[in-house]
């Protein structure tokens, strides 16, 4: 099942999105408590089979689907319940382009490393991101899978992660390199308004059964820069799932973003940073793909 979040002139609402593209409005099919994405996932959890059952209620009661060009696709998440948990130098391409972009003598990480990021006026598919000049002149993209919680849990099991899982979303980590480098730090640098965006939609876990097999890619301005699969992750979701989890809660609707491959901007050589007017193109194998533009 693949839910998706769009706007009318009512507002915000959930669809549920075929497997030819149109977008089944849910609104006539939910219990009156569930109004968005985060309610959704608080209601259902990971019970596929109640979720399955809403889907066909959805396909019996929609006689004409939307079309995707005739609404407003929203990220998945317009508020989160936390912080995006990130993690660092997933990729070992990506330790070692970020050793060259930033003098660092990273080694291969022994333990994820974590850290938050703000989620302040998020994007979905189309939207605008925030060139922020006044800010940053290095401005930079990081297509990502994100792992969205579904079942709480605290020190979870390994072999038990993903059965944690609701389902996965594509994620574009936007950052500022030069205030990572002046604050000595990432949270800073990837915190600005607008720098996350998500969708553009969430496909369920029951559907992507192994995120460990998926195809991740970015393009910029019609140029391929990032590509990789998931299987080339350090430390995959089970194992970023079990280390988070150990004395630590995770709650439904915690979004973790898996970390990027190599072939960010700051990587290239000569590097390439973001300027106004670009269109960043971010790609997952069984998810679809966000766009986003530089305004």
């Amino acid at each position: 099942m693949r839910f998706l979040n769009y706007a009318t002139e009512n507002g915000a609402c959930l669809g549920l999105q075929t497997k030819d593209g149109g977008i089944l409005p849910l609104h006539s099919v939910l219990p009156a408590e569930v109004g968005t994405m985060q309610d959704l996932i608080n209601h259902y959890g990971t019970d596929f089979d109640r979720l399955a059952d809403l889907a066909a209620r959805a396909e019996k009661t929609v006689d004409t689907p939307l079309s995707p060009d005739s609404v407003t696709l929203l990220p998945p998440f317009e508020e989160t319940r936390h912080d995006v948990i990130c993690v660092g130098l997933n990729y070992k391409e990506h330790v070692n382009e970020t050793n060259r972009a930033f003098s660092t003598d990273y080694e291969l990480p022994k333990a994820p490393i974590y850290f938050s990021k703000r989620v302040s006026a998020p994007k979905g598919h189309n939207g605008v991101i925030e060139r922020h000049a006044s800010l940053t002149e290095k401005l930079d993209y990081e297509a990502e899978l994100g792992v969205i919680i579904g079942r709480e849990g605290r020190d979870i099991a390994h072999d038990d992660a993903l059965g944690h899982v609701f389902g996965y979303t594509i994620i574009n980590d936007v950052s500022a390199r030069d205030l990572q480098q002046l604050h000595a730090q990432w949270y800073r640098g990837k915190s600005l308004d607008t720098f996350v965006a998500m969708g553009p939609c969430v496909v369920t876990a029951d559907e992507l059964t192994d995120p460990h097999a998926l195809d991740i890619s970015c393009i910029v301005n019609g140029e391929l820069r990032q590509q990789s699969r998931t299987d080339m992750l350090i430390f995959n979701i089970n194992e970023l799932i079990a280390s988070l989890s150990s004395g630590m809660t995770l709650h439904t609707g915690d979004i973790i973003a898996s970390g990027t491959p190599s072939g960010v901007g700051m990587g290239l050589n000569p590097p390439q940073f973001l300027q106004t007017g670009d269109t960043i193109e971010c790609r997952v194998q069984g998810i679809g793909s966000l766009t986003v533009r530089v305004g």
